[in-house]
């Protein structure tokens, strides 16, 4: 599997791109999954780009953003036109976005109608610039589950669109993690890894518990410690083509990230050798 590490879990921290670079190459990562706030910050140093990365033996494996999907045409074409952008800067070839800010359930019929329309001009200005636009399983989106995820793959209609799967999210749904990765695994480019303690502490990664620099990151926990079994989960597929990103939002990151990826690295060596 190739592991990156998310900037995001730097974004209450002071710590430059250059520190992440160099402590990311240390530990063994691959790549780095950058978050468009972070890109979009870093754009004035015209030195630091996809090449620059490259010089630490890593990549940007995903730009991660958001784009107003339920708002007017012209405004979602301007974002993602700007998304793809810093995609090209950082030789990116995916980007992850939100389907919407409604859940399957609450969003009305024309609603989604429009945010098809709106994804599925995206995905056009992606693939001319030979990119992919990857909907996260997410709750509040229209990939808040399996089925509308699928069906959402199948409104938009276009090869560009495909899926980051969010362990955690696919779990949190309700579904059963290892039917719902088969079903969508002809469309998954990316997988989010991360943990909670128990279902009763899920609401610590709602994005205003994140993103709220004070609040509590109680139930986050490291990867093989929470409620998801990945010893399971990773020893019933062959992940051995596929992207990841190790996704923690708690407190004290380095140490959190730098014990979830030996203790990734130890497992999948155990594994390969039995």
């Amino acid at each position: 599997m190739n592991v990156s590490v998310c900037t995001i879990s730097f974004r209450h921290g002071l710590q430059s791109i250059e520190h992440i670079a160099q402590w990311a190459t240390g530990q063994g990562f691959n790549g780095i999954e950058l978050w468009g706030n972070h890109a979009r910050h870093l754009k004035p140093h015209a030195h630091v780009n996809g090449e620059w990365l490259e010089s630490y033996g890593l990549t940007v494996s995903m730009l991660s953003d958001y784009l107003p999907l339920h708002d007017e045409r012209a405004k979602n074409h301007i974002a993602a036109k700007n998304v793809l952008q810093l995609a090209d800067r950082w030789n990116a070839s995916k980007v992850r976005v939100f389907a919407g800010e409604l859940g399957s359930e609450m969003i009305r019929k024309e609603e989604r109608l429009h945010l098809i329309n709106q994804l599925r001009d995206v995905c056009r200005m992606a693939a001319e610039k030979n990119k992919l636009i990857l909907v996260e399983i997410h709750p509040r989106t229209l990939c808040d589950t399996v089925s509308s995820t699928l069906q959402l793959l199948s409104e938009v209609n276009h090869p560009s669109l495909r899926v980051n799967f969010d362990v955690l999210h696919a779990w949190e749904s309700g579904a059963n993690l290892d039917e719902a990765f088969v079903q969508l695994q002809p469309f998954v480019e990316h997988l989010h890894l991360k943990n909670v303690v128990d279902r009763g502490h899920l609401h610590v990664f709602h994005p205003e518990n994140v993103f709220n620099a004070s609040a509590s990151r109680q139930g986050m926990t490291s990867l093989f410690t929470g409620q998801i079994d990945y010893h399971q989960f990773l020893s019933n597929h062959d992940f051995s083509s596929f992207h990841a990103s190790l996704e923690w939002f708690g407190h004290h990151p380095f140490a959190v990230l730098k014990e979830d990826k030996q203790k990734l690295v130890a497992y999948q060596k155990q594994t390969l050798y039995h």
